[in-house]
C-alpha cells in the first residue's frame, strides 16, 4: 500500500498531530512538497502533502485562509502540514477553521521535526510500496511461467485471473473465444468479440480499454504475436484499473502467450510437413504407411470418414476487385466477419491462407484433427465428415457468396470468385485417391460456374445440363448444328425443330409427328434430310446422344 496521512501520523519519529480532517486520513500521499508561495496551486499535480510555515501568509486572517485552503483542496492537495514554533507558536485558529470547513486534513508539525524528515518518510514508504509491487510482480511472473509450462494457456489464464482478482480470456485470430478463466467469464468474453476484431485491424502490438458505467467491469484488450497481424488477443477484466503488481502480471501473460504462439507456429510448420507426407502416402494408395506416419497427430482423422477439399485462388479483374472493396466498405462489421478470418481476405490477404485459418481455428475450438497442406497455388484439406472444420468451410464459402451478391450489380458479367473450393464425398483412407479426384472434379465445376464451393455429392445428384454451359461445348454444338440452321434459314423446312421433337420422343414417329402437327411421312423425310446434310446415321446411338446434347447446349444460358 502507498503511504497515507494516517501512516504518517502513526510514524513515531515524526510526532505529527491532527488538527482537522481526522476522518480523511486514509487518503494516499503521492509526494510531500514544501512551498511558501502565497498561491502554490500552479505547481501542484494532486495527491501532495503540502508543508508550510506561513512565511508569506496571514494565517490569522479567516477570509484569507478560507481562500487559500479552498484553492488547495480544489487542486487535489490531500493534506496540509503546518510547522509550529517557526513563524507561529501555535497553529492559527483561522487556518484550523478553514481546513475543517473544506474537509482538508491539517497536520501540526512540531519544531523538532524538520520537513526533510517528512519528505524522507514519504519517499521511503513510496519506495517500499514500489519494491513490494515489483517483488509481487516477479512472483506473479514465475507463477504464470510455471502454469504456462504445466497447464498451457488455460493454466496461465487461471493464474492471471487470480493475480488480478478478476477474469481473463484468450481469443484466436478471428476473434473467437478460445479459453476463459474462471469459466463463468465465458459470456462476458463473448460479448467483446466485436472489440477484439476492431483491435485486430490496428498495427501490432495494440491494446485498448473497454468498459463504462453500463459495463460490469473494466476490460483491457491486448494483441498477441510478433507479426504484422496478431495471432491472438488477451482480455483482462477487473473491477478497477490494475496496480503495479497486477500490471506486471498482465505484461508477463502477454509475453508468455506471445512465446507460446510463436512456438506454435514452428510446431505448426513441422506438423504441416508431416501432414504433407501423410497426404502423399494416402494418394499413393499406401494407407497403412500413412497411418504409421500420422500417429497421434492425424490418426483419429484416418479412423473415421473424412472429406477431401481442394481449393485454389482465381484471378479477379481490377473492376471486380474495386467493386468488392467498395461494397464491403459499407457493410456492417458483423456481416463482414460472418465467417472467421473473412477480414483477412477483405484486406488484400491470401484467400487460401484465410481459408486455412478458418478450418484450423474451427478444428482447434472443437478439439478435432484437421490436415491442411498447401500445394503451390492450391490448398488441400482433410477434415472429419460432419466436423467443425468442414462446417466452417461451408459457412465461409456461404459468406463469400453472399458478399458477391451485391457485387454482381456493380460489375455485370458474372465475375469469378477469388476463391474456389471442391469438396469430395465422405471417404476413408483406402479411397483417398478417389476422394481427391472427386474434389478436383467439383473444383472444376466451381471454377466454370463461378461458384465459391461445389460439393461432389450434389453435383452427382443434380443434372448434367449445367455442365453444358461451357464455351467449348457451345462451340461443338454450334459446329454440329450449323448446317441444319443454314438449311432452315432458306425456308425449305424445319429440320432443327423436327430433330428435337423426334429425339425427345425417343424416335417414335407418330408421337413426334403429332407434336409437330405434320404427317409422319413428312417427319421421315425430314430425318432423312438431316442424315444427308450431316452425313451421319440417326440409327447410331452415339450420334443421337451427341445431337441431343448439342441441342441442349444451344439452349443453355
Amino acid at each position: 500500500m502507498p503511504p497515507t496521512l494516517a501512516s504518517l501520523v502513526h510514524h513515531s519519529a515524526l510526532k505529527l498531530t491532527v488538527r482537522a480532517g481526522e476522518d480523511r486520513l486514509d487518503v494516499p500521499v503521492r509526494w510531500a512538497h514544501v512551498s511558501e508561495l502565497a498561491d502554490p496551486v500552479p505547481y501542484m499535480e494532486g495527491g501532495e502533502l503540502l508543508l508550510i510555515t506561513a512565511l508569506k501568509l496571514d494565517a490569522e486572517d479567516p477570509e484569507a485562509m478560507r481562500r487559500y485552503v479552498r484553492r488547495l483542496a480544489g487542486a487535489g492537495v490531500v493534506g496540509l502540514g503546518f510547522a509550529v514554533g517557526v513563524n507561529y507558536d501555535e497553529t492559527p485558529e483561522a487556518l484550523v477553521d478553514a481546513a475543517e470547513q473544506e474537509g482538508l486534513p491539517l497536520l501540526e508539525v512540531p519544531r523538532r521535526t524538520p520537513f526533510l524528515a517528512i519528505s524522507k518518510a514519504v519517499s521511503a514508504a513510496i519506495a517500499a510500496d514500489q519494491y513490494r509491487a515489483v517483488t509481487a510482480g516477479f512472483a506473479a511472473q514465475r507463477e504464470l511461467t510455471r502454469q504456462a509450462q504445466t497447464g498451457g494457456p488455460e493454466g496461465l489464464l487461471a493464474a492471471l485471473a487470480s493475480q488480478v482478482d478478476g477474469w481473463a480470456a484468450l481469443y484466436d485470430a478471428s476473434g473467437a473465444v478460445v479459453a476463459t478463466a474462471p469459466e463463468w467469464a465465458g459470456r462476458r468474453a463473448a460479448r467483446l468479440t466485436g472489440d477484439v476484431q476492431k483491435l485486430r485491424d490496428r498495427p501490432a502490438p495494440a491494446s485498448s480499454v473497454v468498459g463504462g458505467p453500463e459495463n460490469e467491469d473494466r476490460v483491457e484488450l491486448h494483441t498477441i504475436g510478433t507479426g504484422r497481424r496478431p495471432r491472438a488477443a488477451l482480455a483482462v477484466g477487473t473491477a478497477a484499473a490494475p496496480g503495479t503488481a497486477e500490471r506486471y502480471a498482465v505484461h508477463s501473460a502477454v509475453a508468455l502467450l506471445t512465446l507460446t504462439t510463436e512456438r506454435s507456429r514452428s510446431l505448426q510448420a513441422a506438423e504441416q510437413r508431416v501432414g504433407a507426407a501423410v497426404l502423399r502416402m494416402l494418394l499413393a494408395g499406401e494407407p497403412d504407411h500413412a497411418r504409421a506416419v500420422a500417429g497421434d497427430l492425424y490418426g483419429e482423422l484416418l479412423d473415421a470418414p473424412f472429406r477431401m477439399m481442394v481449393a485454389e485462388r482465381v484471378p479477379v479483374s481490377a473492376s471486380a476487385a474495386l467493386a468488392r472493396a467498395e461494397a464491403r466498405k459499407g457493410a456492417p462489421p458483423v456481416e463482414r466477419t460472418s465467417a472467421a478470418a473473412l477480414a483477412a481476405a477483405e484486406t488484400g490477404g491470401d484467400p487460401l491462407a484465410a481459408l486455412a485459418d478458418v478450418v484450423e481455428s474451427a478444428a482447434a475450438r472443437a478439439g478435432e484433427a484437421v490436415l491442411v497442406v498447401p500445394e503451390g497455388e492450391r490448398l488441400v484439406v482433410l477434415a472429419a465428415d460432419g466436423g467443425a472444420a468442414a462446417a466452417a468451410c461451408g459457412e465461409y464459402a456461404a459468406a463469400l457468396e453472399s458478399a458477391r451478391a451485391g457485387i454482381r450489380e456493380k460489375v455485370p458479367g458474372g465475375e469469378e470468385a477469388e476463391l474456389v473450393v471442391g469438396l469430395s464425398a465422405p471417404a476413408g483412407p483406402i479411397a483417398a485417391s478417389a476422394a481427391y479426384k472427386q474434389a478436383e472434379q467439383a473444383l472444376s465445376v466451381a471454377r466454370r460456374r463461378g461458384r465459391v464451393l461445389v460439393e461432389h455429392e450434389r453435383m452427382a445428384a443434380g443434372s448434367v445440363l449445367p455442365l453444358l454451359a461451357d464455351d467449348a461445348v457451345r462451340a461443338f454444338a454450334d459446329g454440329m448444328l450449323r448446317p441444319l440452321y443454314e438449311h432452315d434459314a432458306t425456308g425449305r423446312g424445319d429440320l432443327v425443330a423436327s430433330l428435337r421433337a423426334w429425339l425427345s420422343k425417343h424416335g417414335q414417329w407418330d408421337a413426334a409427328a403429332a407434336e409437330l402437327g405434320v404427317h409422319r411421312h413428312t417427319l421421315r423425310y425430314r430425318m432423312r434430310r438431316v442424315e444427308e446434310i450431316l452425313g451421319r446415321s440417326l440409327d447410331d446411338p452415339d450420334v443421337r446422344m451427341e445431337l441431343w446434347l448439342a441441342l441442349k447446349a444451344a439452349t443453355t444460358e
